[in-house]
């Protein structure tokens, strides 16, 4: 085989692999879900159990954010600050019962549904039972709340409106199916589970790309020993 043979086989495979690459790069996805997150002095922190499962103590503050993600490490965290003093100012401590601040964020206009306006953030006091959890203390400050039929938190005070975990191409913006959501009683409540790709490409592309590798090299050396 000629030297610009040889070329011309390495110039398709290489444009064979930039465009399994790109497929790849175009499936990227995240899920539009109500993450669940913990606040402290120092700011937010993903919580690590779901809303069902936490009892917050006297002084917590719980928030909630409404956004399209990829995972736990691409969520976006609520945008009030943490701050107890603040948001339960006007609501005393009181025997029997504790108090626990939210913060409900509902996210951007590009992250919400087609068709729908997400409400402004709020506040607000939650005064509980000593044993409520976090989901409890959501429920008496923000309803109505729906629950998807796998308890997954689809809804805090109606929105949106309809969908659950739905997966949304980064790409597109639109809708591309229902991820598999874990329950509000798993360590990643009010995330889908099941996918920590972060966008990168999938397992799959990776090996169609060395499987075309592979193919191009057994082609160049199939040409060099017939040339011989």
């Amino acid at each position: 085989m000629s030297g610009r043979g040889r070329a011309t086989v390495l110039l398709v495979v290489l444009g064979t692999v930039l465009s399994v690459l790109g497929a790849g790069t175009a499936q990227a996805a995240g899920y539009r879900y109500w993450s669940f997150w913990e606040g402290s002095g120092s700011g937010w922190a993903y919580a690590t159990q779901g809303p069902s499962l936490v009892r917050p103590d006297d002084g917590s503050v719980q928030g909630f954010r409404f956004a399209v993600s990829a995972d736990s490490q691409d969520a976006a965290k609520p945008r009030r600050s943490p701050d107890f003093a603040k948001i339960c100012a006007d609501t005393p401590a009181k025997d029997g019962s504790k108090r626990v601040a939210l913060v409900i964020d509902p996210g951007t206009a590009a992250d919400a549904p087609q068709g729908e306006t997400p409400p402004p953030p709020r506040t607000a006091c939650a005064r509980v039972p000593e044993d409520a959890s976090s989901a409890e203390a959501l429920a008496s400050v923000a309803k109505p709340l729906r629950y998807g039929s796998d308890a997954l938190l689809c809804a805090i005070s109606g929105y949106p409106a309809a969908g659950c975990g739905e997966q949304v191409s980064s790409t597109t913006g639109t809708e591309s199916g229902r991820a598999t959501a874990s329950a509000p009683t798993s360590t990643a409540a009010s995330a889908p589970g099941g996918d920590d790709s972060g966008g990168g490409p999938s397992a799959g592309v990776l090996f169609g790309v060395g499987a075309v590798l592979l193919l191009g090299i057994a082609a160049v050396a199939q040409a060099r020993r017939r040339r011989g």
